[in-house]
């Protein structure tokens, strides 16, 4: 069946349509683009682009976006007639190529999925897609309608002077054509985000439905978690617990009917400094059928995962099916338990603390982590990261949208909401130290539990900054971890970064007050009054 995208490119051209993730594989290594590592796992290279170019990605303003999407920094407009131009300009690029095409869905409950067409100019990209995005049935490719349609071509490159872009490379959503065009970069996470970002639109407008930047996994008990957190803040890692099914690593909804449900098929893990035994299943998952992103390779073909010398962005990405203990399909009930991640270079934050439902939507609306020295051109000290929502470059819509879902959801739902810090305790990055894996496993394993405490002096302190929650005792853990203060040892420096921390909390947010309920504000550091 030809592809609705491509009808009209040549009669000859040769389409390869819905191959398996080994077929990709043996045309990437052909094609000279890729090799396999001795897992068995197939490693290219993205070329320039290693991570994603939010300041290239675009929606088309039209009829339908114009009055719904927040414009700005992050969601920019561009025209129609331009995006027009440009898709033309792809088709004639795309004359004579081999191209590699998929037919998949983004949603793991039928009612609310979005069926998908994919075309992709490299047969990796079309790896990615098959890994990342659902693969229909038989039965379902019978009655198949793509209703959305992806063109990914790395090799076209725009012309800034005259399509209207910033740079060679784009990432450009039409709500009115259903229509999303990549070029320009290879960097498959672009393919991911950009459908995203099309759910994270249509499913609050049109279904009621809360999209999530989060990961997901269900206890033997039923009882669903979630795990909020950007890049780095351990999403991926800490919902990988072989005690409990994962749901899925990343992108999810909430709908009215009790369901957390997945938006993919699979996970796209970073793998910088991965370790075989503190995380076993993102490990064991790396063979053949996943695909590695620019990750240094020796002559005999192992990863050398701790060297960054491409990037600090290396990936994975493979099918749901590489993990063992998953829960399918990718569904569960509504949640009784979140966790904020946050990965705190300032080391100010408590490894783990309670939130009220005003602190939680403070929270969720700032979506704060910290880029350490290194990690960007110009970084040289810990800097505050924030975005809305924990995913603010995904999220078409103002935050507050987002954030009085959630907030409905946590209150109706009754669930606990946890603020935890993946990130320093003892001192900021360059003095202190990244808490250990095991400590968050194990706060994360007695908030699940319910063996932190009643909400009451006796077993928590309120921290006398940010106003959280912090318990007092927690199995497993010694008592001073829990006490960032404690850790420090050092009162005056410790308060002297806390308040720095908690008046980058205040500027960030000076953006949403006037959309912001005036019990949230609360929500955020006690020494800052609105």
């Amino acid at each position: 069946m030809m592809p609705s995208s491509i009808k009209n490119l040549e009669k000859d051209l040769k389409i390869h349509h819905q191959l398996t993730s080994n077929q990709l594989a043996d045309s990437t290594v052909k094609l000279g683009m890729g090799t396999l590592t001795k897992s068995g796992a197939l490693a290219i290279a993205t070329g320039k682009f290693t991570g994603r170019s939010p300041k290239d990605r675009y929606i088309v303003k039209d009829q339908i976006s114009d009055s719904l999407v927040w414009w700005g920094d992050i969601n920019m407009g561009f025209e129609v007639e331009k995006f027009d131009q440009l898709h033309d300009k792809m088709i004639a690029y795309l004359q004579g190529k081999e191209l590699y095409t998929r037919n998949c869905f983004a949603g793991a409950l039928k009612e609310n999925r979005l069926e998908i067409e994919i075309v992709n100019e490299y047969p990796w990209s079309n790896l990615f897609a098959h890994n990342m995005f659902i693969e229909p049935t038989q039965e379902d490719m019978a009655t198949f309608k793509a209703e959305w349609k992806v063109l990914n071509a790395p090799g076209f490159k725009a012309d800034p002077n005259i399509d209207g872009t910033r740079q060679p490379n784009f990432s450009i959503i039409s709500f009115s054509k259903k229509t999303i065009l990549i070029g320009g970069t290879g960097y498959t996470g672009e393919i991911k985000k950009s459908v995203f970002s099309v759910l994270n639109l249509l499913l609050p407008v049109e279904k009621g439905i809360l999209p999530m930047h989060c990961a997901a996994n269900v206890g033997s008990d039923n009882k669903t978690a979630l795990f909020f957190g950007l890049s780095g803040t351990g999403k991926t890692t800490l919902s990988s617990d072989p005690n409990r099914k994962l749901i899925g690593d990343d992108e999810h909804g909430w709908d009215g009917d009790d369901h957390i449900f997945n938006f993919e098929g699979g996970c796209y893990a970073k793998v910088l400094n991965l370790n075989k035994t503190q995380e076993p299943e993102i490990f064991n998952a790396i063979k053949a059928g996943a695909l590695l992103e620019n990750v240094y390779i020796d002559e005999k073909g192992e990863v050398d995962y701790c060297n960054d010398s491409i990037t600090q962005n290396s990936r994975v990405s493979y099918p749901l099916t590489h993990i063992s203990n998953i829960q399918a399909p990718s569904v569960g009930k509504n949640p009784n338990t979140i966790f904020f991640l946050t990965a705190d270079a300032f080391g100010v934050l408590p490894p783990i603390s309670k939130l009220t439902p005003q602190q939680a939507a403070y929270h969720f609306i700032s979506g704060y982590t910290s880029k350490i020295a290194g990690t960007e051109e110009g970084i040289i000290e810990p800097t505050p990261s924030f975005s809305a929502c924990f995913g603010a470059p995904f999220m078409p819509l103002h935050p507050s949208v987002y954030a009085e879902l959630l907030s409905n959801k946590i209150e109706s739902s009754k669930v606990n909401v946890w603020l935890v810090n993946t990130g320093w305790i003892g001192g900021g990055y360059g003095e202190g130290k990244r808490i250990k894996l095991e400590y968050t496993r194990a706060m994360i394993k007695a908030a699940l539990e319910g063996n932190l405490g009643k909400y009451s002096y006796e077993d928590y302190h309120i921290h006398s900054v940010f106003g959280v929650a912090q318990p007092r005792h927690c199995p497993e853990i010694p008592t001073q971890i829990l006490s960032p203060r404690s850790t420090w040892n050092n009162d005056e420096k410790y308060y002297e970064a806390a308040f720095k921390l908690a008046n980058a909390f205040r500027v960030n947010f000076e953006k949403f007050i006037e959309q912001t309920p005036e019990e949230i504000l609360r929500g955020g550091p006690q020494r800052f009054a609105y």
